[in-house]
């Protein structure tokens, strides 16, 4: 099985590369470069009425990098309609790696103390790369998604990159670009970030994934825990 190195992937997707394999058991990886890429503006996430009451109600209990292994391994697993997935267990280990480096993050949906929902991805400089995303109740994930935009909005980030176009996330306000145009915003969101790693003015440069945990987000006062009111609120007042 292929072992890959950290700082090799996260010099990958510094210049819009990322890694994936044929089926959950393969061996090997292969590095994608996609001539289309998809990209969810964080300013153009579409709050629909459902998914706005759904937030409110505190359906799901969610929290962030609280089971970041548990959501990569429900993102890996086969459903039905969906035999085989592309994380194997290089890119499995590596990813548990980056957590553990601080550059990969989870956000968790929780019905009591079941995991039924979430989404993982890679963070860098003021770029979240998301990776997968997984639902075993219905809008978990939807939930981890909105979730996430409104994160990252409060963190200082520029990009969430989505990797491929599809119909559900394209109802959720992403849309597809050139490669070139990819690099462009992907060059603005990691300006000041050199190897994967944060120099003395990149510091100032990389997003703040944490931010919303300590209460601190323009605009909107959160005193207390985060619930899905405050989340529901961000993200009306950056769409």
């Amino acid at each position: 099985m292929d072992i890959l190195d950290p700082q090799l992937v996260l010099g990958a997707y510094s210049v819009g590369v990322f890694p994936m394999a044929d089926h959950r058991d393969a061996d090997s990886v292969y590095w994608v470069e996609p001539r289309q890429r998809a990209i969810l503006p964080l300013e153009g996430f579409r709050l629909s009425r459902t998914l706005r009451r759904t937030l409110i109600a505190d359906r799901f209990r969610v929290t962030a990098d609280r089971d970041f292994a548990g959501v990569l391994r429900l993102c890996a697993e086969s459903v039905e309609g969906r035999p085989d997935t592309w994380i194997n267990g290089s890119i499995e280990q590596v990813f548990v790696r980056l957590h553990a480096m601080g550059h990969a993050h989870s956000i968790e949906c929780w019905d009591g103390d079941r995991l039924v929902g979430g989404l993982y991805g890679l963070a860098l400089g003021r770029a979240f790369f998301g990776e997968s995303m997984v639902s075993r109740a219905t809008d978990a994930s939807k939930v981890a998604l909105a979730w996430l935009v409104a994160r990252l909005t409060a963190g200082g980030f520029t990009l969430l990159d989505c990797q491929f176009q599809t119909p559900h996330l394209a109802s959720l306000g992403a849309m597809e670009m050139p490669r070139a145009d990819y690099m462009g915003l992907l060059s603005d969101a990691l300006a000041g970030v050199v190897d994967g790693s944060p120099s003395a003015a990149g510091v100032l440069a990389s997003g703040d994934f944490g931010r919303l945990d300590r209460g601190v987000a323009d605009n909107v006062s959160v005193s207390g825990p985060v619930v899905g009111k405050d989340i529901v609120q961000l993200l009306v007042q950056t769409s």
